[in-house]
């Protein structure tokens, strides 16, 4: 059918089909700003204005615009010349990953174009409809303030950051100053001019204007779609299956099974071989084992036809028995999911263990034995969903070298290329894999979900394919956050010495363990040496149910480990009547103590792999040079006014009012808990202009690690950020790397083109001094230039120019690794305040305090961003998350409106505060993303324990669960003595 649209002012004659979706139609045509994230209308990714009024387009038949004026961000603004809102989302730092920045846009210039002068409370519902993982929604409501102000003429005040000290230093952005180094000999100099700045991000322009970012923002002639056919059974096997009909179906290209591909045992874990997780995985397999699982997959000239060819796939299943819960998956006579013989590296397959992690020191039974008084308590976290906004997706084709490429959405593509590789029997250097932005990761894109299906699919049609997850796809068959239950046991003496500490783990691991031991690890080695005693012990099973698999999560278990660890030491300081915050601090780790575990020649993860039960990368003892949690803890306790709001742990409710209040805080440490240390390499060259060329594999996922790579280079060559173009991952050009997690990996890859900017200023220096005719030595490099003594000096493209084309032509570039053995630990401190209403059990969070230890500070702006992002994914998570599951195994929650995540009316107060340390090592670099999720929830929960007298040691804090507390404890009150 022949549409008439007038898209951003132009009108365009389309031919669409009667039940084609706006988004897609847009998408189409190259409007790439419009973004594909739920498929229901919740997330507001797909936002466009219909006659000004925002609009989900993936709801919205392209029929229904027919006459109406359709706006997308592109009409918003250019990249010569940017709306206000596009210029203060920038500057306010609310641009992270970018993939829901277009709606965000489209909906506050929707609400400026009726409200000139809109409060908070309105900017916060009009952005309501507007999902956000990365941000905290508190930077974008700023940014819509002040760009409301620009556009009424008023001036508006410089952004304002807390340092340390809890003073504020204002930001004029983008106008930092390029002072000279400081010479210090062989042309090396001392940092000091854009590390430090809160610089734009690189590539804001292009994502505040819907330019191409991501994986999909792409269309290849004869490209191909996937849909993939999942399991409705928990666990059955396949006894046949019929593709003769699909097959048939004209549009239809292939149609895949287990029968139609190698038995090839991996695992989908994008980690450094060799994996420390099983390799009990299959592309397709006859046994299926949770709901959601794979069962096949099709490739046809268009979705529709892709879709009309699974309901003719006819299966014929033959349930077996499913267990769900860790517990009685490891009783005998349970279940076994993995008998299968060809799977490998399963620490038990007999009891359903896919792997076992176990640290220990000292003798634990007898420090309990002598122990003046002990504390036990269990503590469950729920099985969660990443959420990020851009789905899974993965595009493949074949270039004209006969090589396949995997366009994907993934962090891991080194990972991805080697696992790929071994499932189609393709060498690995007849793989490319490219990884374009990523829209929000959190862990859920460290593994291999829809790349190998869709190779498969090329390698059968010599056709480009493309298949990307939906929402319903994305909570069934995707990875979650595993649920763990955690049993504490500690030993003390009467004054409060901790003397011995057990922490025993069941992580459910769903039906596949590759990110089991990653996952288990981390949730002990970033608790329990927050308070180090002689006598530690730490162990964790992953258990295999028929439940989706479990993959990593941001602050890679800490957020379980610390829930549990630092409510429990809230439950410990009631018991001996003594101050939370005093039992901390005389316990916590100090400078100049060993790291528990860390260099303990016990400490590795148990893997029957050979070669992957390796030994801590800590080989030798460490010792905690550094420590901030002294200040973090008071930068917190007085921002919160702790002593004054504290209830002093009376038990129950007040004695009147419905509305109690409380307050809490919590500690957190993280460490990168890899089996491996981290390798990360990067080349940079120099272009006739005197710009350059970085090339890196580290993934950019919204959290700045490419604008702080290029600030790092910048401040190293005398140059701008934006002389800096950063290339992103491309096996075939970027260097090797290999990065699980952009967060953790940063300080590895900061190392790396800090090195090979240095190597490359000595080039250009070389180059100059022979041009100059003085020693090298004797040169100072900034602001472009190359100065010599007496006045005489180059500029960067002059000696660019010389370089490449002179009579003595000498190309310069450098590549540098690094291997990032051990870097520092990260430290944190948060506070929360609540209400809660003890007659609905809601929960009010009115503010959180945030302050974090995180070494030198590169980009104030985008630190604070992602804390604030850690805050808000944290207080969610803690609050209203839960993947709730039927008797059959069956998700419940498969969309983002029955799974509620924060919105931007949910966003408390936040008060955030970087510490910095003395300067003395410009390049410590620290884990920020990480550690600012981690200890939320037990602040939240010790705040709702203050208000109301009662501990609840199972996430999500939701209304049933706090009025079933109150309950019960009203009950017991009501008991006779």
């Amino acid at each position: 059918m022949e549409l008439e649209l007038r898209i951003n002012g132009v009108i365009k004659s389309l031919d669409v089909a009667p039940n084609e979706l706006l988004l897609n139609v847009l998408r189409r045509e190259g409007y790439y700003s419009v973004k594909h994230g739920c498929d229901h209308g919740h997330c507001g990714a797909c936002t466009v204005l219909i006659d000004g009024l925002p609009r989900p387009s993936c709801v919205m038949l392209a029929m229904q615009a027919a006459g109406a004026t359709v706006t997308t961000v592109e009409g918003l603004g250019s990249l010569h010349r940017l709306h206000p809102l596009q210029e203060t989302f920038i500057d306010a730092g609310a641009v992270h990953c970018g993939f829901c920045t277009p709606g965000m846009l489209l909906s506050a210039y929707a609400l400026l174009q009726r409200n000139p002068n809109p409060s908070e409370e309105e900017i916060r519902e009009a952005l309501a409809g507007n999902l956000c993982r990365c941000t905290g929604y508190n930077r974008l409501v700023q940014a819509v303030q002040r760009a409301a102000a620009l556009l009424r003429g008023e001036d508006i005040e410089p952004i304002s950051i807390p340092d340390s000290g809890g003073r504020t230093r204002s930001w004029d952005l983008g106008r930092a100053s390029l002072e000279p180094y400081e010479q210090t000999g062989t042309g090396v100099q001392r940092v000091q001019v854009m590390m430090g700045q809160p610089e734009r991000q690189i590539d804001a322009i292009k994502l505040v204007t819907g330019k191409p970012a991501f994986a999909d923002d792409c269309d290849l002639p004869g490209l191909l779609h996937a849909r993939l056919l999942t399991s409705p059974h928990a666990h059955a096997i396949i006894r046949e299956i019929d593709t003769t009909e699909a097959r048939a179906l004209p549009g239809v290209h292939a149609v895949l099974t287990y029968k139609d591909i190698p038995r090839i045992p991996s695992t989908s874990a994008g980690q450094p071989w060799p994996e420390p997780g099983p390799h009990d995985q299959y592309s397709l397999d006859h046994t299926v084992r949770y709901v959601g699982d794979r069962v096949a997959v099709v490739a046809a000239e268009t979705a529709d036809i892709a879709e009309q060819a699974l309901k003719l796939i006819k299966v014929d299943y033959e349930p077996l028995p499913a267990v769900f819960d860790p517990r009685q998956a490891l009783e005998p006579g349970a279940p076994r999911l993995h008998p299968e013989p060809e799977s490998y590296g399963i620490y038990d397959a007999n009891r359903n263990i896919a792997s076992h992690v176990h640290f220990e020191q000292g003798d634990v039974e007898r420090a309990f034995a002598s122990a003046e008084l002990i504390v036990e308590g269990e503590y469950v976290l729920p099985q969660s969903q990443h959420a990020a906004l851009e789905n899974h997706v993965a595009i493949t084709y074949w270039d004209e070298d006969d090589r396949l490429v995997v366009r994907t959405s993934s962090e891991v593509p080194y990972h991805v290329r080697r696992i790929v590789a071994a499932l189609t029997g393709l060498a690995p250097r007849r793989i490319r894999v490219i990884a374009p932005r990523v829209g929000g990761g959190f862990g859920g894109k460290h593994d291999l979900i829809v790349e190998d299906l869709c190779a498969l699919l090329t390698l059968a049609t010599d056709r480009p394919v493309r298949l990307e997850y939906s929402r319903v796809d994305e909570f069934r068959s995707s990875r979650v956050v595993p649920s763990q239950i955690i049993r504490l046991k500690t030993g003390l003496r009467r004054d409060g010495t901790i003397i011995a500490n057990q922490m025993l783990v069941l992580v459910n691991a769903g039906a596949y363990g590759g990110q089991a031991a990653s996952v288990s690890a981390g949730s002990g080695l970033n608790s329990l040496p927050l308070y180090p005693c002689p006598n530690l012990r730490y162990s964790a099973q992953a258990v295999y149910t028929n439940l989706p698999p479990a993959g990593a999560f941001r602050s890679n278990g800490a957020l379980a480990g610390l829930f549990a660890l630092e409510s429990h030491m809230d439950e410990i300081a009631r018991r001996l009547g003594m101050d939370p915050l005093a039992l901390r601090r005389k316990n916590w780790l100090k400078e100049g103590e060993p790291l528990p575990f860390l260099s303990q020649a016990q400490a590795r993860y148990e893997s029957p792999i050979p070669q992957a039960g390796l030994a801590s990368p800590y080989s030798a003892e460490v010792r905690l040079a550094h420590c901030g949690l002294p200040r973090c803890l008071q930068v917190v306790e007085e921002q919160l006014n702790w002593r004054e709001k504290r209830r002093q742990g009376q038990s129950g409710p007040a004695q009147s009012g419905r509305i109690q209040r409380g307050v809490g805080i919590a500690l957190a440490m993280h460490l990168p808990t890899s089996a491996q240390s981290l390798l990360s390499s990067a080349t940079l060259k120099l272009n006739e202009d005197g710009s350059f060329n970085l090339l890196i594999s580290l993934p950019e996922n919204g959290n700045g690690s490419h604008t702080i790579l290029a600030q790092i280079a910048a401040e190293v060559l005398g140059v701008r950020p934006e002389d800096i173009l950063i290339h992103l991952p491309d096996t075939d050009s970027t260097p090797f790397d290999t990065s699980s997690d952009p967060s953790s990996s940063l300080y590895a890859c900061v190392h790396a083109v800090r090195q090979a900017a240095e190597q490359v200023r000595q080039q250009l220096l070389s180059v100059a001094a022979r041009l100059l005719k003085v020693p090298a030595e004797s040169l100072s490099l900034a602001d472009y230039q190359i100065s010599a003594p007496g006045g005489k000096s180059l500029s960067l493209s002059q000696v660019a120019l010389q370089a490449l084309y002179g009579e003595q032509p000498t190309p310069i570039s450098a590549t540098s690794s690094w291997n990032a053995a051990c870097n520092a630990p990260t430290f944190a401190a948060q506070g929360v305040e609540v209400e809660v209403d003890t007659a609905t059990g809601a929960t009010r969070v009115l503010k959180v305090v945030s302050a974090i230890d995180g070494g030198h500070i590169v980009n104030p702006v985008l630190a604070e961003g992602q804390i604030e992002g850690g805050i808000a994914q944290g207080l969610s998570y803690s609050l209203c998350e839960e993947m709730v599951y039927d008797q059959q195994g069956n998700l419940l929650t498969t969309d983002l409106n029955d799974y509620r995540i924060f919105s931007a009316r949910d966003m408390p107060e936040t008060s955030i505060v970087l510490m910095e340390g003395d300067g003395s090592d410009p390049f410590d670099i620290r884990d920020i993303g990480e550690i600012a999720i981690a200890a939320v929830a037990p602040a939240l929960a010790n705040a709702v324990a203050d208000a109301l007298g009662v501990r609840l040691r199972q996430l999500p804090l939701t209304p049933e669960r706090i009025l079933h507390a109150l309950y019960v404890v009203r009950q017991q009150a009501a008991r006779p003595a």
